[in-house]
């Protein structure tokens, strides 16, 4: 469209422009793309009942497994000719087919879990981990329920074999244990066969607690249960099998209340998990911000990078941090 002054002389594009304000890229672009829009189409070219031809020729089940130039080559040898071997690419590129055209079980997509915890009975992780009986291959199946915010073990269970049926009576007892409340709860867990089995499921539902699956072979979604197995089989006096059922049984009763009750574990401000559980982590960090104030003040000589101060306690706990929120930390 040509643009003209009240003289009726012809501006240029530039004045036209700056005549109304208008970006000359604008202009240009959409000039360009009428231009496309009425730009006549080759005569060379496939009609559309053609090209749909070719592209069910090419995904049939005949040619399914078989590469375009292998199709090309059968289809001229059988005394057809369906169009060029890059025309055919060119098809399959606009029908989003330049892949596999066979039909098959494909894996699904599983997404990255991001759970938030700010406080206990929000999130918890469980998992079963194997201990050695008293001969090769001998197993003890050991259950194991963690609070994610405080690293409290709130439930476990020893069993000579790995069921639902049990799993399901651990959960049960733990959140009666803990007073759950519907909508309160989330549990995350691997993808193990009692982890996403129906009676689990069912009771879960239940309950009205939600449930989470970390991805396949994807250790990292499961951190903290991971992190627990490992304190438990890394204690100096772990054995390397036991005896029995009850002989494993009755180092787990010992080694459970003082993981709780004794251990002041690095990832909560070194505090116990009992003390975090129940909220009384900020007064022994208060505590130990008054001694380590006393002794400052007493001797402040000692400490050349100056006021010391006890180890943070995390305000929030995440399993798998968003990015954003990691940049943003």
């Amino acid at each position: 469209m040509t643009l003209v002054d009240e003289r009726t002389d012809t501006l240029t594009a530039a004045e036209a422009c700056a005549s109304v304000a208008l970006p000359r890229g604008t202009y240009y672009r959409s000039k360009s793309l009428v231009e496309v829009t009425t730009r006549r189409r080759s005569p060379r070219r496939l009609t559309d009942v053609e090209r749909q031809h070719v592209l069910e020729t090419l995904t049939s089940e005949r040619f399914g497994d078989q590469s375009v130039r292998q199709v090309w080559a059968q289809l001229l040898d059988e005394g057809r000719y369906l169009c060029s071997v890059r025309t055919m690419y060119r098809i399959l590129e606009e029908n989003q087919a330049v892949r596999e055209r066979r039909n098959q079980l494909r894996h699904p997509e599983y997404h990255r879990p991001e759970l938030l915890a700010t406080g206990p009975n929000q999130l918890w992780s469980w998992d079963i981990t194997k201990l050695k009986g008293p001969r090769k291959w001998n197993y003890f199946y050991l259950y194991v329920i963690l609070d994610v915010y405080s690293r409290k073990v709130v439930g476990w269970l020893l069993a000579n074999r790995e069921s639902s049926t049990l799993a399901v009576e651990l959960i049960r007892q733990s959140c009666q244990r803990e007073g759950i409340a519907r909508e309160q709860l989330t549990v995350h867990a691997d993808r193990g066969s009692s982890m996403r089995s129906k009676p689990v499921a069912f009771l879960l539902a239940d309950l009205g607690v939600t449930k989470t699956h970390s991805r396949p072979y994807t250790s990292t979604d499961n951190p903290y249960s991971e992190a627990q197995f490992r304190t438990l089989k890394y204690q100096p006096d772990f054995p390397e099998r036991f005896g029995s059922l009850e002989d494993a049984r009755s180092f787990l009763q010992g080694f459970f209340p003082w993981y709780n009750d004794e251990h002041r574990h690095s990832g909560i401000g070194l505090v116990t998990p009992a003390q975090r559980h129940c909220g009384k982590d900020r007064i022994v960090y208060e505590q130990r911000q008054v001694v380590l104030k006393a002794f400052y003040e007493q001797r402040p000589e000692r400490f050349v990078r100056g006021r010391p101060s006890p180890p943070e306690l995390p305000g929030e706990v995440w399993i798998n941090k968003p990015k954003a929120e990691r940049n943003v930390a």
